[in-house]
């Protein structure tokens, strides 16, 4: 018997068509299927147009929308294949990952760097590929589908801005390839113990602060005023530099219950603050949390959920942000299936 799978459209490049200012989403999740009529062969699909959006103005309203949909047709479906738009895809998938936990039906995000109504696409593949693997009994987790890739919903980072390979699977391997109609699988899914969860509130109250050379610290104050949480994407393996370090401490002091959390801008290897002085410092100032190997999506995504779902101490957030879900983070010892 053929899986049923639902393909929810959200509009992005892959559902574009050329206007007057550019590409713009307006092929409806029916007229993407018509250029798959070997689709069927897959699956029986139905298709929900959920959103019609750049990916650009994705925001976590529009992952609510996305996880209440799949919650409403959970038991329906076999699996779900979400089309989406490449430019804000891993920060979808990772917080889908969170928001759908512990599931055993595959949902899948796929989309395209050029337009499925192109003579020459990268769409079609994709979108076949994410329906044989959203068919396939060993399926399971959020997952990314792009360019013969599966990687886990948490582990992809945009890497290339229009060529076909965009995505990479940061500090973990693709958990299968997809070439000529098969699937090689990598890596063994963790079997998904009870029930599946999903969770529907996120804390969008999170500033990013990216450390640049000579950053001065006159900014702090407003930023420590008006967000629960203040993430660091610091230099190498992380540290706050001298020119902002006595108002960054100070303002720790002043604000205990904020959290910190400090991330690296290197795409690989993540960060470790035992090695330098500037990273040493923030132990005795600072709440604050270690990003090691998760990818900077992940890291934003994780940390809306928690503090949308948890009353945190900070022996609490500790143990939930280092506890693996769908393979965020390597340093974690407790994982649960994506």
């Amino acid at each position: 018997m053929k899986k049923k799978i639902l393909l929810i459209a959200t509009g992005g490049t892959i559902a574009s068509k050329t206007s007057e200012n550019g590409l713009k989403p307006q092929i409806t999740p029916e007229e993407l299927l018509s250029f798959l009529p070997q689709a069927g062969e897959l699956c029986e699909i139905a298709t929900l147009p959920l959103l019609n959006l750049d990916s650009s103005n994705m925001e976590p309203q529009h992952w609510k929308k996305m996880v209440a949909a799949v919650r409403e047709h959970y038991d329906d479906y076999d699996g779900f294949v979400i089309a989406h738009g490449t430019d804000t895809m891993a920060y979808t998938a990772a917080a889908l990952s969170y928001m759908i936990q512990n599931t055993a039906k595959p949902v899948v995000i796929t989309g395209a760097q050029k337009p499925i109504n192109l003579e020459i696409t990268d769409a079609k593949s994709n979108l076949l590929d994410s329906f044989r693997y959203a068919s396939d009994d060993e399926s399971q987790g959020v997952v990314i589908v792009f360019d013969g890739k599966v990687i886990a919903g948490t582990r992809a980072k945009k890497v290339r801005s229009k060529s076909y390979n965009a995505f990479s699977s940061i500090d973990y391997p693709c958990l299968a390839m997809i070439q000529d109609g098969t699937i090689m699988r990598y890596i063994p899914m963790l079997p998904c113990d009870g029930k599946v969860r999903f969770y529907e509130e996120l804390d969008e109250n999170i500033f990013l602060i990216k450390l640049i050379p000579g950053i001065r610290p006159e900014i702090l104050r407003s930023i420590f005023e008006a967000y629960d949480c203040i993430i660091v994407e610091s230099f190498g393996v992380g540290g706050i530099p001298h020119s902002i370090a006595d108002g960054f401490y100070r303002l720790c002091r002043e604000y205990p219950e904020k959290l910190v959390v400090m991330a690296t801008q290197v795409a690989h290897e993540g960060s470790d603050m035992t090695v330098y002085e500037v990273g040493h410092d923030m132990k005795r100032y600072c709440r604050f949390l270690e990003s090691y190997d998760m990818t900077l999506e992940s890291v934003i995504a994780k940390l809306m959920w928690m503090l949308g779902n948890f009353d945190l101490t900070q022996t609490e957030a500790e143990e939930i942000f280092y506890r693996s879900i769908n393979y965020d983070i390597m340093f974690g010892k407790n994982r649960t299936c994506g």
